[in-house]
C-alpha cells in the first residue's frame, strides 16, 4: 500500500517527521553510518495511514552538514532522550539500520533505566549482536580510497557518485567518523529490555553474518524474532516495500486484535 503526498520534513535539529493527524502509532527511524534522516523519505509513503514516520537527524549530514559529527555514544544518547520527546509522546517503536540499530538499542536501554517512555517494538537491522562484532572488518582506519571502495562494494554509495571527488570527500569524512564511533563502541552488560525485538538482515550481509544475529535474543525478556531478505548490507534499499509492510503488519496486529476482541 502506498500513501501519496506525505513528506518527511525537518521539524527540529534532531527530528524529521511526516505528520499524519489520524495516526495511532509512530515509527522512529535511526539511519546508518554516513546517512541522514532523508534515507527514510520513501518510507513515509509506504507506511499505512495508521503509522506516522519520524526519522532522527544527527549532526554532520544533510541540513546539519556544517556541524561536527558525533564522537561519543553516551552523550548522544543522553541528548536524544530529551530531543526526541516530541515524538515519544504516544505509542511508538524504533527501527535502526547498522550503527542506527545500536543507537536505537542504547536509547531504548536508557529510557528503560530512567523510567521513561518505552518503545512498543525494537527493529534492529543489519547489526551483529553484542559480543560478535569482532568478526566484522573494521573500516574506519582504512585509507580514503579503500573506505570508498568498500562502501561502494557494500552498496551504500553508487559507483557514479564515488567518481565525484568533491562529493566523496564530504561523504568520507562523515562515514569515517560514524564507523569509528560504532566500531569502537561496546554494548555493556545490563538489564534486559522488556520490549519485543525483531532482528532483520540481508541473507548475504558481510557486516552482519546470519550466525551473529541470534544473540540479540539475550537482550530482551519480551518476544524475539528474526526475518531475512535477499541481498547484502543494504538489502532494505531494494526490499523497502516488503520490509515496511512487515514492520507495519507487526505494529498493527496487536491493535487490530484489540479492536476485534
Amino acid at each position: 500500500m502506498t500513501v501519496d503526498n506525505v513528506d518527511l520534513i525537518a521539524e527540529t535539529p534532531y527530528i524529521w517527521r511526516a505528520r499524519r493527524a489520524d495516526s495511532r502509532h509512530r515509527l522512529i527511524c535511526f539511519p546508518h553510518a554516513g546517512a541522514g534522516a532523508g534515507a527514510y523519505a520513501d518510507w513515509a509513503g509506504l507506511l499505512p495511514p495508521e503509522i506516522e514516520l519520524a526519522a532522527v537527524q544527527l549532526p554532520g549530514r544533510q541540513n546539519r552538514i556544517a556541524e561536527d559529527p558525533v564522537t561519543e555514544v553516551g552523550p548522544l544518547v543522553r541528548v536524544l532522550t530529551q530531543a526526541l520527546r516530541p515524538v515519544m509522546d504516544g505509542s511508538f517503536s524504533f527501527f535502526g539500520h547498522s550503527g542506527g540499530a545500536i543507537l536505537a538499542f542504547e536509547l531504548a536501554r536508557a529510557l528503560q533505566r530512567k523510567g521513561g517512555p518505552q518503545p512498543s517494538h525494537l527493529f534492529l537491522s543489519a547489526q551483529s549482536a553484542p559480543g560478535t562484532t569482532g568478526r566484522v572488518r573494521r573500516l574506519h582506519d582504512l585509507s580514503d580510497d579503500e573506505l570508498g571502495a568498500e562502501v561502494v562494494r557494500l552498496g551504500g554509495i553508487e559507483a557514479e557518485i564515488a567518481e565525484d571527488e568533491d562529493v566523496m570527500d564530504a561523504l568520507l569524512m562523515t562515514l569515517r567518523a560514524d564507523f569509528e564511533l560504532w566500531e569502537n563502541h561496546r554494548i555493556e552488560p545490563g538489564p534486559r529490555l522488556s520490549v519485543p525485538i525483531t532482528v532483520l538482515s540481508g541473507q548475504s550481509d558481510p557486516r552482519a553474518p546470519l550466525d551473529t544475529l541470534d544473540g540479540w535474543r539475550e537482550q530482551t525478556d519480551g518476544p524475539f524474532g528474526t526475518r531475512f531478505y535477499p541481498g547484502g548490507h543494504f538489502y532494505f534499499l531494494g526490499e523497502a516495500a516488503e520490509l515496511v509492510g512487515h514492520i507495519s503488519q507487526t505494529l498493527l496486529a496487536p491493535q487490530m486484535a484489540g479492536r476485534t476482541s
